[in-house]
């Protein structure tokens, strides 16, 4: 069976909605509800997601290297089966053990489901022509939160969090499900060079200077971004902000990622992916940066947005540029572990900055370890230009 190019991308981009909407975005809405309802307290229920993050981290190297060799089909509707069975399981949770559990299992299903794996499919379905995908499956992935939090707002005020979650789970089995079995590549070419793609993600050492510089800027940078959508309020409210102004503000931050990337979209992929990444890292610096100096936040925090959702899009592009198509799938899943491990580090690591250092230096804090990715990124952009200038021959 032929599959067109956009039948791909859409389906993906239906299943990064509806996946993202029901794990990492899926407490904001309902931690309330399921606290007044078991009396758990905020750490123990952002804990699970923690849990789901550390999971997920540690089981992303294998579905990278499980998608390198089938094409995706397979692993992504097991990733997607898992989040209906984890989904299930929370709806259904009385205690803590069998939360964190539900988490767990959620955890497995977004290994397999989310940015990581998709673009992975992308990569093995497109090859070296994957970026152009690659970036409109971001510009999908954008409205998770714009369309999940209002569903999942309204979900809770009518029927309880539980029903919220068990209608998330049926979300999964009658419409992510059946588009992942009939949109998503089954080899789409993988199998004839199965033993090149695995070769191909392994040959890439961990001391590569290339690899090195995508590590230490997406881990610090999935660090800032997770400490900032959990903490943001805390930090804009410690600094003078109301708490209505600092949830305006940060209602500018998915517009601006939406809208950096359909300017890189507009591009159509002239420029070499590592521009994207130091112009993603110098607005994030910008971002931050801008609100420790005064700057005004909500110029500030739409130049944190767009530097975030560029790299979003140069996570996945410019290890493709880099080091090519075969062994994509698996490099994806190597790369995903340290940052997933980063992000579910985060939510502890911010709480405790603010609690013995305070709000305003954690800003501080902020803005000095986004110099950091900046950095990487200049370094292999020099790394970059200089092969590009070596003779051929």
């Amino acid at each position: 069976m032929s599959l067109s190019r956009t039948g791909i991308i859409s389906a993906l981009g239906v299943i990064q909605i509806l996946a993202w909407g029901s794990t990492f975005y899926l407490m904001a809405p309902l931690a309330e509800a399921i606290g007044a309802d078991t009396g758990w307290s905020p750490a123990f229920l952002s804990a699970g997601v923690s849990v789901a993050l550390l999971v997920s981290g540690l089981a992303a190297p294998a579905v990278g290297r499980w998608i390198g060799r089938t094409g995706g089909r397979v692993p992504l509707s097991l990733g997607l089966a898992c989040l209906a069975a984890g989904l299930v399981m929370l709806g259904l949770a009385r205690g803590p053990a069998v939360y964190l559990l539900a988490w767990g299992l959620l955890g497995l299903g977004m290994a397999a489901s989310l940015y990581d794996a998709a673009f992975s499919v992308l990569g093995v379905a497109f090859g070296q022509n994957a970026r152009a995908a690659i970036t409109q499956l971001t510009l999908w992935g954008g409205f998770a939160s714009t369309v999940c939090w209002p569903l999942s707002a309204w979900l809770v005020e009518s029927f309880g969090w539980r029903v919220a979650c068990f209608s998330y789970a049926a979300l999964h089995l009658c419409v992510t499900l059946p588009l992942c079995r009939r949109f998503v590549p089954r080899v789409a070419g993988a199998a004839a060079r199965a033993d090149i793609s695995l070769q191909g993600g392994a040959a890439v050492r961990a001391m590569d200077l290339r690899f090195l510089c995508i590590v230490i800027a997406g881990v610090l940078l999935t660090m800032l971004s997770t400490i900032w959508s959990i903490h943001m309020v805390t930090i804009l409210t410690a600094g003078g902000s109301s708490l209505a102004a600092a949830i305006a503000l940060g209602t500018l931050i998915g517009p601006a990622q939406v809208g950096a990337r359909v300017v890189e979209m507009l591009g159509r992929g002239r420029h070499h992916p590592i521009w994207t990444m130091g112009m993603a890292t110098g607005l994030v610096l910008i971002g931050f940066a801008g609100l420790q100096a005064g700057f005004p936040a909500a110029v500030a925090l739409i130049a944190y947005g767009a530097g975030n959702g560029l790299w979003s899009i140069a996570r996945g592009a410019l290890p493709l540029a880099l080091f090519g198509p075969d062994g994509y799938a698996a490099l994806m899943g190597r790369l995903a572990r340290p940052m997933l491990f980063s992000a579910a580090a985060a939510p502890t690591v911010g709480a405790f900055l603010i609690e013995r250092i305070g709000a305003e230096r954690t800003m501080t804090s902020l803005a000095v370890v986004a110099v950091i990715p900046l950095g990487a990124a200049l370094l292999l952009a020099a790394r970059v230009l200089r092969e590009r200038r070596q003779p051929i021959g």
